[in-house]
């Protein structure tokens, strides 16, 4: 069964909490951070979830009202035993195509290979690196997807 990619609705909050726990451990937002990014998805927020039943990826764009800023990917999960059976794509397809013609930026921990390779096989391409970013001294890595890229 292939999950249904939707919008969040709050009923979501605590799975998404839950699952953000599990992907991102120490790193993961609280959920007071959760609750705001959930109040402001009329504002500049779209939370999208991937549903089987349950909440078993997500992720979060912030959308400028100003149609030539850039669109932000500010956090994107699955699930660790939903990983590699094509979640990742199905959320970052429905997030680009909520972006038509907008750039889009994210940046992801250089050690992260599987993420790198997501977004490459989207289109983005690496345009710069923050050094020693991340707690341990990983660099992060800067990506831009412009809609006249391959997917």
């Amino acid at each position: 069964m292939r999950p249904a990619i939707r919008p969040a609705v709050a009923s979501d909050l605590p799975a998404v909490v839950a699952l953000d726990e599990t992907c991102f451990g120490p790193e993961a937002w609280s959920t007071v951070a959760w609750s705001d990014e959930f109040e402001r998805t009329a504002e500049d927020r779209v939370v999208l979830v991937a549903d089987e039943g349950s909440v078993v990826g997500y992720a979060v764009l912030l959308v400028s009202p100003v149609a030539e800023d850039v669109v932000e990917v500010l956090r994107i999960a699955v699930a660790p035993a939903e990983r590699r059976t094509g979640i990742g794509g199905q959320l970052l397809t429905v997030a680009l195509d909520r972006c038509a013609g907008r750039t889009v930026m994210l940046e992801v921990a250089a050690g992260n290979e599987s993420a790198l390779g997501l977004y490459a096989g989207f289109g983005f391409v690496e345009i710069s690196r923050r050094r020693g970013y991340y707690a341990g001294g990983e660099d992060a890595v800067i990506m831009r997807w412009q809609e006249n890229n391959e997917r």
